[in-house]
């Protein structure tokens, strides 16, 4: 069964996918700021379709025309993340949004207090159930 185009891709998938060893995915984030997968818990990346349009540009640039890391670095700076995604899809970086937004900052203040101090009983009083049951 195949996914849709739309459908989130896991390392070993996009990896497949791009014809590159994960482990190079995983060093192509260190490198470059603007490849950013999604975490999940425990650190599991999942790759976005646009997150995939991105890599097949960086590796456009890396493999294909030879561009060095740090020129693909002064490509993104200079021309944005457009111009890394028209190395490998002229017609997708047309219409690529510029920057994906920012993920909202974790909220802080009194409400995020109580609120962490309602979980920590809640996970508490779990612990309890638990340790109960299992007697």
């Amino acid at each position: 069964m195949t996914k849709s185009p739309d459908a989130f891709r896991t390392i070993s998938e996009a990896a497949e996918e791009l014809g590159v060893p994960q482990h190079v995915l995983r060093f192509w984030e260190t490198k470059f700021a603007f490849v950013k997968p999604m975490k999940r818990a425990g650190g599991r990346r999942f790759y976005r379709p646009q997150d995939l349009l991105v890599l097949r540009g960086v590796k456009a640039l890396l493999h294909d025309e030879g561009v060095t890391i740090r020129g693909v670095q002064k490509l993104h700076k200079e021309h944005g993340v457009r111009r890394i995604v028209a190395a490998a899809d002229p017609e997708a970086a047309a219409g690529f949004e510029a920057e994906p937004a920012p993920a909202p900052a974790m909220a802080s203040g009194p409400d995020t207090i109580r609120l962490r101090a309602v979980l920590a009983a809640v996970e508490s009083a779990k612990r309890r159930l638990d340790a109960a049951l299992s007697a």
